[in-house]
Parts: C-alpha cells; structure tokens; sequence
C-alpha cells in the first residue's frame, strides 16, 4: 500500500528577529532600517552543502564569518536638532573630546555648522558621527530640511534638544516613519538644574514626561531618552547612552546579515524535509530509517536528528564551538520530550489498523518535531554568535 503524501507545517526561523534580546533600546519598537551600507553579504554557498548533510559545525563557521564581516561594516549616525541646541557641543561631548581640539566640531553662540560634516571617534568602532546644520525656525521647514539633508543615507538619529519644539516632534515623526531608530537628547542639564527651583528628581521627571507626552500627542512610539549635560561626558545619562549605542550598533549591523542567514537556513531545513518526505513516499521505511524499526519511536526520532546533524554527539560540539553548556542546546529539542510524544502516538492510535496510513503519519509528525527543533537550534546559534568574541 502506498504511502499519502501529507504537507509538513514548520513554523518560521526567526519569525521576529527585533525581539532580539541584545537591542539596548527595546522601549521602541520601530524595526531598524538597513541602510545600503551596511549589508554585508550573508550565507554562502557552502552552507547549502553542508547544512542539509547536518554539519552544524560549518554552520557555526559562516554565521561567524558572516558577523565578522558585519561587525566592520560603517555605520552613519546624524545628530540633528534646532538651532541653539547644542548639537555639536553634544557631538564632542559623546567623542570626549574638548571643543578647541583640532577634530572637534565648531561650537558658538550663533549658528556654527553651515553643512554636513563627518567624525570619527575611537570610541565607537566604524561609526561615522554626522553633525547635521541645525533646522530653521518653522515647522513647515521639517520636510524640506529631510530631503536637504538626506535622511535616508543615516542609519541612526540622534535628535538633540534643550526644549523640546514642534520642530523635533516632526523630525521624530518623521524618522519613525522612515524605519529608522533614534534617540532624544536632552543637552543642557546643567542649565535647568542651575536654574529650577525643584528637586533634581522631580525636575527629570519632569523633563521625561514632558518629551513623552508631546510624543504621544502625534502618535510616535517611546523612544530611548537621555538626559545630559553636555558641559561633562560622564554625569547624569550619557554613560547609559553610549552603552545603549554600543549596543544598539551591534544590532544596527547584524540585523540584515542574521536576516538574510534565517532565511536561508529555513528554506534549506525546509527542503530536506521535504526531500525526505519523498524518500518515505518512495521506499520502504527502513531503508529511509536505516534499518531501524519504524514503529520504534525513540530510535527513529534519533535516525531524524541524525539526519538533521542535532543529534546529541552533534550538539555537544556545537555547544563546545558557542562555548556554551550542551544542555542548553539538548534541551531545545523538542523530541527530547518522549512523554509528550507518546501521547500524540496514543492519540492517533485509533487508525493503526491501517499501518502504512498509520506510520505516514507518524513519520510526518516526527519530521516536524526535529524540523522545528533543528530551527530552534540555528535560531541560538545566530543569538550566541553575537557576542561570541574570538575563534
């Protein structure tokens, strides 16, 4: 009796790659925009050789070559703002650097930076810091001075304000609508604590929910606020806000490339597991499985992670390349979990006396247990390998 030839259902490999748990900034929820410089290519050939013959280790081998490659790609920040702001100020206070040295960015009481002009900080490692001429006085003046000063060509925003005006709540409109992530800087802390007569808690409090409810009234997520002074580097938020950015960086690069490798390694586990539905359509059973009983449950899933290169032999060298503990990874499998599956064998129990409808069934639902599991794997690998320093 031939075998019914049922569609497997596996669920996507990274369904939401923004739930990413290293984005420092995770209040918003704006995806990132990739710009066109920083997409390195992701996935080479030689991974749709190895990942279908279950060589996870050559797997771990490009999704690092590819981060190294990411990981030096430039990335394009602007600071923008009004007039009076503070801008550049905040540009050399985030370089640490004094405003009379040679690289720093023209400061003054009149308006200083008449075009775009590029930094570079040793600070933070390929990021072009773009000083951006401060916006007119009108709001209807937003749009223009986004395509003036092409705001597509930035990765990054950092709107910096001592007042917060129509004019940055429209230049935060409007980044969010580009897909772009950016952060509101408050510059001139020094100033309100010197002048107000509150205390310095309720007067940031004060400032935060302020930026928030402008914000809210045109509809635009919270973004990461930051509170400075940009008088010193090193009081109030900005050491938040350089870790933040560090972090965000790391993100900004890897978003494109780990994209790009989920989508191959999806389509790729998708194929072999439609490759070896085939082979159980086509042939006997023990040959697909090796000569193993194809009523054992145990020893076929075990054939299937095999197959898939997740058995745990396999595993226990992935884990030893992520330096990370093996049960971490094992106990991702979900065909780990025998129990449960001995109730779904139990469930469809009723039609076994049909064995060959029976077993396809069965073998089906394997594949999906293994195929699922096999992307839950790829899924920790591409997470680790973030941060994963080294060989």
């Amino acid at each position: 009796m031939s075998l019914l030839f049922f569609p497997l259902q596996v669920t996507p490999l990274l369904t939401d790659i923004e739930e990413y748990p290293f984005s420092a900034s995770s209040p918003s929820v704006v995806p990132y925009h990739m710009g066109q410089s920083i997409l390195p290519e992701a996935g080479p050939k030689s991974m749709q050789k190895t990942l279908p013959c279950g060589n996870l280790l050559e797997v771990v081998s490009v999704v690092k070559d590819t981060l190294k490659t990411a990981f030096r790609a430039p990335v394009k920040m602007a600071v923008t703002g009004d007039s009076g702001n503070g801008m550049s100020s905040f540009t050399n206070a985030l370089q640490d650097i004094g405003h009379k040295e040679e690289a720093s960015a023209p400061t003054g009481v009149v308006r200083t930076t008449q075009t775009h002009a590029s930094y570079l900080s040793s600070s933070f490692l390929n990021m072009e810091l773009w000083d951006l001429p401060s916006m007119g006085t009108c709001p209807q003046s937003v749009e223009n001075y986004v395509v003036e000063m092409e705001f597509s060509e930035y990765d990054l925003f950092i709107i910096a304000s001592k007042q917060f005006s129509m004019n940055h709540m429209m230049l935060a409109k409007t980044i969010e609508g580009m897909g772009k992530k950016f952060y509101v800087v408050w510059t001139k802390l020094d100033r309100d604590l010197s002048t107000s007569v509150l205390r310095e808690e309720q007067l940031l409090k004060n400032i935060q929910e302020n930026i928030l409810e402008n914000l809210c009234k045109e509809q635009v997520c919270e973004p990461p606020i930051f509170l400075v002074s940009n008088s010193d580097p090193f009081l109030h938020d900005f050491p938040k806000l350089r870790n933040t950015l560090q972090m965000d960086l790391i993100h900004i690069r890897c978003h494109g490339p780990l994209q790009k490798l989920s989508h191959n390694f999806e389509a790729i586990i998708n194929d072999k597991v439609t490759s070896l539905l085939e082979r159980i359509y086509a042939e006997p059973f023990q040959k697909t499985l090796e000569n193993q009983d194809p009523d054992d449950s145990e020893k076929c899933l075990k054939t299937y992670e095999s197959l898939f290169g997740v058995d745990d032999e396999s595993l226990q060298l992935v884990a030893q390349r992520m330096r990370t503990a093996t049960f971490e990874y094992k106990n991702i499998m979900k065909s780990q979990d025998l129990q449960t599956l001995g109730t779904w064998d139990k469930a469809i129990s009723w039609i076994s006396c049909n064995t060959a409808y029976y077993l396809s069934i069965k073998h089906k639902h394997y594949l999906d247990i293994v195929a699922e599991g096999t992307k839950s794997i790829l899924n920790k690998v591409l997470r680790d390998s973030i941060f994963l320093d080294g060989d």
